[in-house]
């Protein structure tokens, strides 16, 4: 029987998990199976086309435990999808005619890989159990096991993805310090970007961390400085039905008490909106390898901006994005926890040769098992009848219903 030889990579957009999984997984291995080999793929799916791989060595192994330290990725990420051929070659991946998946097979097979290891969201393990499916029907064993990786927490059917708590964490923390420009200028209007494409759960649970934190403040009394100041006026989620008018007037009813108001908005709020807007008034919106609006060329805050400032009668006005700040960040306590239960059990997975993603399975009471990869979907959206987003409104003041 031919040795086993383990290879990982990290894809798509950076999370607060990435780097502490790729040291998880080398721990790991290195413990329960040292003698296996281990090799990490540049920059994802790229490294695995062109065949830029990093040796995992013994010095690298010892010194594993410092990446749970950083943020970012150590092998580097891209946004490479296999099926899409002409992506592929226009990036100069692969030569014309050639089938991707049939390149990343043959790479795959040739560097002697038994276990592929996927960090990433929805589209980097979806394009991992392609891959998967494309050599077991050309006679080739691969055992492929993914850790869930987004900030935006909307992989089906996995309850937690690895990142997202340290995201929302860090996201308040920019806020804490962003929201201070309320005293800057009379009648400001501040408004918090936050990722979320389809998913709201990242701007609910930045608020309520965002919440959590300044409760804890004590105020001089008279001063301008006060919980009203460092509060949140307003949260607009892609799962809520947003009305202008309504909205525009209770924010101006803010602004003329208290003199600034302050809005949460995710990134994918209005979004489907905005862009059939733009593309009305005959622009063309930039879409990826994988059909996705390019959602940093949308930039829906200034859009909340520019609807809202008139309408308040705001003097000053500006939006603040939180995203990079947050999804560059090292994992806090409570990812790096989820993350080691997962890496381990991604490492028992593929030496028990059960590929699928691990996680909390939702449709099984929350069990932590490795989920078949066919069932892992994106796009799940969040729940707004959530009862600590319940909480959270309530606190902000603000009625609210689904889209």
């Amino acid at each position: 029987m031919a040795k086993q030889k383990v290879a990982m990579l990290t894809a798509g957009g950076l999370a607060p998990c990435l780097s502490s999984a790729v040291g998880g997984l080398i721990e790991r291995y290195s413990d329960v199976a040292p003698e296996l080999d281990i090799v990490a793929y540049k920059s994802g799916y790229q490294g695995v086309l062109l065949g830029d791989s990093i040796e995992i060595t013994r010095q690298m192994r010892e010194k594993a435990p410092l990446l749970h330290r950083y943020g970012g990725s150590p092998i580097g990420n891209s946004r490479v999808k296999l099926t899409n051929a002409a992506d592929c070659v226009k990036r100069g991946l692969v030569k014309e005619g050639d089938n991707p998946l049939r390149v990343a097979a043959e790479r795959l097979a040739d560097d002697g890989i038994t276990i592929l290891h996927t960090i990433g969201g929805d589209d980097t393990n979806t394009t991992a159990a392609d891959l998967a499916a494309y050599l077991a029907a050309n006679g080739y064993d691969l055992t492929v096991v993914g850790l869930p990786k987004t900030v935006d927490n909307d992989v089906v059917p996995i309850r937690q993805s690895l990142g997202a708590w340290t995201a929302a964490e860090v996201g308040a923390h920019f806020f804490d310090n962003v929201g201070n420009e309320q005293t800057a200028a009379p009648r400001t209007l501040v408004i918090h970007e936050v990722m979320g494409r389809h998913c709201g759960w990242l701007t609910a649970a930045t608020a309520r961390a965002y919440l959590q934190r300044t409760s804890r403040n004590q105020y001089v009394d008279g001063l301008m400085m006060d919980a009203q100041l460092k509060g949140i006026d307003a949260v607009y989620l892609p799962e809520m039905a947003f009305d202008l008018d309504a909205e525009a007037a209770r924010l101006k009813e803010v602004m003329d008490r208290t003199g600034h108001a302050t809005v949460f908005v995710s990134e994918g709020a209005c979004l489907d909106a905005i862009v059939a807007e733009r593309e009305a008034a005959g622009e063309t919106v930039k879409r990826d390898a994988f059909g996705h609006v390019k959602i940093d060329t949308i930039n829906v805050g200034a859009w909340f901006q520019k609807q809202f400032a008139s309408l308040l009668n705001a003097e000053r006005s500006l939006v603040q994005k939180s995203g990079y700040f947050a999804r560059s960040a090292p994992a806090n306590g409570d990812d790096l926890r989820l993350i080691q239960s997962m890496v381990d059990l991604a490492v028992e997975s593929a030496l028990n040769k059960v590929s699928g993603v691990t996680g909390h399975d939702e449709a099984q009471n929350g069990k932590l098992r490795t989920i078949e990869f066919p069932r892992i979907k994106g796009g799940k959206a969040f729940d707004l009848s959530t009862g600590w987003f319940a909480e959270v409104m309530d606190n902000i003041g603000q009625k609210y219903k689904e889209a």
